[in-house]
């Protein structure tokens, strides 16, 4: 999964793609332990797309913050 991917979701799809990643990287790591996987480094995959939702979802939240602050608050315009 590339970045430039997960810019083009919204964040009701990034979330929900995080909980599947999550579960996907589960019954992974179950799986690896009963029996060893066919290729192991399929953990480390999917460990690193949970990784990359998780930070373009707090990239976002970050901007929302910053939009936020920058516009002034209507009742200190007010008492100014």
């Amino acid at each position: 999964m590339k970045s430039s991917e997960l810019v083009e979701l919204t964040l009701k799809e990034l979330n929900e793609r995080l909980d599947n990643e999550r579960d996907y990287l589960l019954r992974l790591r179950l799986n690896h332990a009963i029996s060893p996987l066919d290729n192991p480094m399929k953990i480390r995959e999917v460990r690193q797309n949970v990784a990359k939702i998780i930070t373009e979802i707090n990239k976002r939240k970050d901007q929302s913050d910053l939009q936020t602050e920058d516009q002034p608050d209507s009742q200190t315009e007010k008492s100014k």
